[in-house]
């Protein structure tokens, strides 16, 4: 086993970190304020919520992934069984949230977690069996159904988008037929038609994706005000703090749009090295993978670097209006505990993979994509 650290992981999340909080303070302060009496409420509740993602990192780092991935089905149960709490008519649930106190739990994020070792440590060992449909698809297609069932009556679609573009991929990834993934692909979109038109608020949504013009002053009024606030940052933005769109222009400034804020007050070019931090996160991850001594860890670190990476995309699409409003938020940066906790912890099973990899650096053979 390789002892080293991946400094290179570890500096970019600590930056990423670091921003983050910054930027979270500047587009929640007048909302803390208004809300709390405080405009570092909300900074100091994502701050707590980064020193715990530090120890869950610190702890996933050192525990080795191959014994926690032989915990993957008491992971899916007790996030599974989580998410399911919010369903009901509990005190203490509301909508996506448990609400423990002074905190709001999230389960969905931790069942992202527990989904991509599932999904890694199951693909792995079935092997060549990936290769058949009844074997190598259809049990996830069936786990992922009900999975939906809770997502879509949370509601959260946009969390349903990377639970099954990441199951996908890990699928294709781990040797099922493209024929196979194509047709399942095919087979959905009619149900992911009939999830939008059935819901109002999503019809809506995709109605003003559309054309937001039309529909200013209702569903396409967060585009809009997105757009503005991207666009009034111009080049290098209006400087820090100075951002006019999270004083109450903006709704949920510091949660989906939270990039809006930071292209306002530091231009397009403060996005971007935002954006490229991300890509070089998820290019280490890959790296990892690369670097991975076996079958399993390669598709952990893959499906995490995925994830982070497919759902950052998906927030900044909706920001720059490529795509209709998903109410996913941005890793690092949005306000959430859970989101955040679970983010650092995922690159502390990261950091786990490679400490494993070979001394010498040799790569686990990837033969096994597109067969």
């Amino acid at each position: 086993m390789n002892e080293r650290v991946d400094r290179k992981l570890l500096g970019i999340t600590v930056l990423l970190v670091a921003c983050g909080l910054v930027v979270l303070y500047s587009a929640s302060a007048p909302f803390s304020l208004r809300h709390y009496g405080s405009g570092t409420y909300m900074l100091t509740k994502q701050f707590i919520a980064s020193l715990a993602g530090m120890v869950a990192l610190v702890f996933f780092a050192l525990f080795d992934y191959h014994r926690l991935a032989a915990l993957a089905d008491l992971l899916m149960l007790g996030a599974f069984g989580l998410a399911l709490m919010t369903l009901l008519p509990l005190p203490f649930a509301d909508g996506r949230w448990l609400n423990l106190g002074p905190f709001a739990v999230q389960p969905t994020e931790f069942l992202k977690l527990a989904w991509i070792l599932f999904l890694a440590r199951t693909i792995a060992r079935k092997g060549e069996a990936m290769r058949s449909f009844g074997q190598g698809v259809f049990p996830f297609l069936a786990l992922l159904t009900v999975l939906s069932m809770i997502l879509l009556n949370q509601p959260d679609l946009g969390m349903l988008l990377v639970f099954g573009a990441l199951t996908v991929v890990l699928l294709f990834l781990g040797g099922a037929r493209v024929g196979h993934l194509a047709a399942v692909c095919g087979g959905s979109l009619p149900f992911v038609a009939l999830a939008i038109r059935l819901a109002p608020y999503r019809f809506a949504r995709v109605l003003s994706f559309l054309n937001p013009s039309a529909y200013s002053t209702s569903s396409g009024y967060q585009t809009l005000q997105s757009l503005i606030a991207v666009g009034s940052g111009g080049l290098l933005g209006r400087g820090l703090g100075a951002s006019r769109a999270k004083l109450f222009y903006l709704p949920q400034a510091h949660n989906d749009f939270i990039l809006s804020v930071l292209a306002e007050e530091t231009g397009l070019i403060g996005m971007l090295l935002v954006l490229a931090l991300v890509g070089l996160l998820v290019w280490r991850a890959f790296a990892i993978s690369e670097q991975a001594t076996d079958e399993m860890g390669r598709l952990v670190a893959l499906g995490i670097g995925f994830a982070l990476g497919f759902q950052a995309l998906l927030n900044a699409g909706v920001v720059l209006g490529l795509l209709p409003v998903t109410g996913l938020t941005f890793p690092f940066f949005s306000n959430g505990g859970s989101s955040l906790v679970v983010t650092l912890g995922m690159v502390g099973v990261l950091l786990n993979v490679s400490r494993q990899r070979t001394p010498e650096g040799g790569t686990f053979s990837m033969g096994g994509i597109g067969r």
